[in-house]
């Protein structure tokens, strides 16, 4: 028995060391200790502060988007089909709630034609519904269906692509999820608990950040109107007017005349990453995949000598020309120092915005509410610490030091862990935190009571502790085992808080089997080892 009580207390020795390291470190002086214990005990915005906001997403953007992609393909299905059009334009919505009303609009086409148009929409464009709206003008407008799964998947990879660039920062525990009990309103919920600079969060997370490398037809002009000018105020078929970014310090404005169909997109990019060209000035780096490569090399192969034209956000960054053969590295100059090409960086790498957001709703919360509710938690804490401790003294004597030091180890082994994963506390996670220590103190009233009873039927106190122990063992397995489920379920479908509170309440259901059984027992043997005869026990 005297071996295993050392070996046990070695065990214990150690989780607490380890714990103790998980908050503390290894300091060397007392404002160390406080330093470490201030980063390893993560707060949440409830807690921190930070910054609250609310976003909408531009879902029309992204119809119009489909819409456009359509036409372009549609245009070429009709040339290759000899089905002749006069016009093939889409209406334009402006605002959030007119996304429904996307129509693409086709005149012109020979009235003999007509089957072999319904026949080619049907089956090469079947999210599509064609409408006869004179004898030879045609509306195509979205099923509802179609519409209403492209809207929540434009609102999903907005939240996705938020969640990568927002993580990239490398800001604590973030809450990004869907916001309002409408999903028709197509908002999101943004937290960032503790930031240090919301003005570059903000604008990282609203950079669309759509790059497009695109064949140049002609350009630069100085002005938008001299373009249209040239052509006689008609551009040429399949070519758009953008404008040059502007960087600090010049004058005017220059315009490019480009395909509208670009070469390669964002969506091609595999690697972004900010370097240093060969006169020291910073730019970002990208790689392409394999398909892009594969069409990238092909027309720059094909157009030696001619310019391309990398597009970011609607706007020219460069406009180089092709010297050779290029396959599946470029870069994009004009970067103003090395934050402005990391920060492309990150926005190309972490994807593009599927539409642009608007900002509805923008709070800061203060510390200071932060202050107060751990102020006001610390102290509910200990007052319920000190009247638990003095009713296990009271109705179970000596045992309730045994209880009292397991439930201290209990909620140091729960802080530790939560600091080892890197986890946040939270007003719902210290709920959590609460409720476990409370099922700690109702473990060791569950083996108590058990002893109690071996007792009352004349069994001997080395006999009654262990069958406590055995028999107690199950029941705590049994209720500790429905209430991970639980919160499993909780993890699995709940957000934010809600996952901070099943994640540090199964954390603590671990520490208390462990503290419960394996602590309290060794505590209870070890009181027995010192007894030459171990014949009363204080319970």
């Amino acid at each position: 028995m005297k071996r295993n009580v050392r070996a046990r207390a070695i065990v214990i020795a150690v989780v607490i060391l380890l714990s103790v390291l998980g908050l503390t470190g290894l300091p060397r002086s007392v404002e160390q200790v406080k330093a470490n214990l201030r980063s390893n005990i993560r707060l949440g915005l409830d807690l921190r502060g930070g910054s609250h906001l609310i976003l909408q997403v531009r879902v029309h953007e992204a119809v119009k988007a489909r819409a456009d992609m359509t036409i372009e393909s549609l245009r070429q299905e009709l040339r290759r089909a000899g089905i002749e059009f006069s016009q093939l334009e889409r209406n334009d919505p402006q605002r959030v709630e007119e996304a429904d009303s996307i129509a693409i609009y086709l005149r012109g086409v020979p009235s003999a034609r007509a089957g072999d148009l319904r026949a080619l929409i049907t089956q090469r464009y079947p999210m599509w519904v064609l409408t006869a709206v004179g004898e030879t003008d045609y509306r195509l407008t979205m099923r509802p269906s179609e519409l209403l799964a492209l809207k929540r998947e434009t609102v999903e990879r907005t939240i996705r692509t938020l969640e990568r660039r927002i993580n990239a920062l490398g800001l604590t525990e973030p809450v990004i999820q869907q916001h309002g009990a409408a999903e028709s309103e197509y908002e999101i919920l943004v937290q960032l608990p503790g930031v240090d600079d919301p003005a570059r969060v903000k604008q990282i997370m609203g950079t669309t950040a759509v790059l497009e490398i695109s064949e140049v037809r002609d350009g630069p002009f100085s002005s938008r109107e001299q373009a249209l000018a040239k052509y006689g105020g008609v551009l040429p078929l399949n070519t758009k007017l953008v404008p040059e970014m502007r960087r600090v310090g010049e004058a005017g404005e220059s315009w490019w005349l480009v395909s509208r169909v670009p070469v390669i997109t964002g969506e091609d990019l595999r690697m972004a990453r900010p370097s240093r060209d060969e006169f020291g000035k910073w730019e970002t780096d990208f790689t392409l995949g394999p398909d892009g490569a594969r069409r990238f090399a092909q027309h720059t192969e094909r157009n030696i000598g001619n310019r391309l034209a990398i597009i970011l956000d609607n706007q020219v960054r460069s406009a180089p020309v092709i010297q050779s053969r290029i396959e599946d590295q470029g870069r994009i100059t004009g970067a103003a120092n090395e934050q402005d090409a990391a920060d492309l960086a990150l926005v190309l790498q972490s994807g593009s915005l599927p539409a642009g957001i608007d900002y509805l709703e923008e709070r800061t919360i203060g510390p200071s509410l932060g202050s107060d509710s751990i102020r006001q938690g610390l102290s509910a804490a200990l007052l319920g610490m000190i009247l638990v401790a003095a009713i296990m003294l009271v109705y179970y004597k000596a045992s309730g030091i045994n209880a009292i030091v397991a439930l201290l180890l209990n909620g140091l082994i729960t802080l530790a862990a939560l600091s080892y994963f890197g986890a946040v506390w939270t007003l719902p996670g210290i709920a959590g935190f609460v409720l476990s220590l409370g099922m700690a103190v109702d473990s060791n009233i569950l083996i108590f009571e058990r002893i109690r009873e071996e007792l009352r039927s004349g069994k001997g106190v080395i006999a009654a502790v262990e069958a406590g122990f055995d028999r107690a063992f199950i029941t705590i397995i049994d209720t500790h085992v429905v209430t991970v489920v639980s919160c499993a379920f909780l993890f699995m479908f709940g957000t934010g808080p809600v996952r901070g509170f099943a994640v540090t309440l199964v954390i603590g259901l671990i520490a208390n089997v462990f503290t419960a059984v394996f602590v309290s027992r060794t505590i209870f043997n070890w009181v027995l080892f010192r007894q030459r005869e171990a014949v009363t026990i204080s319970i």
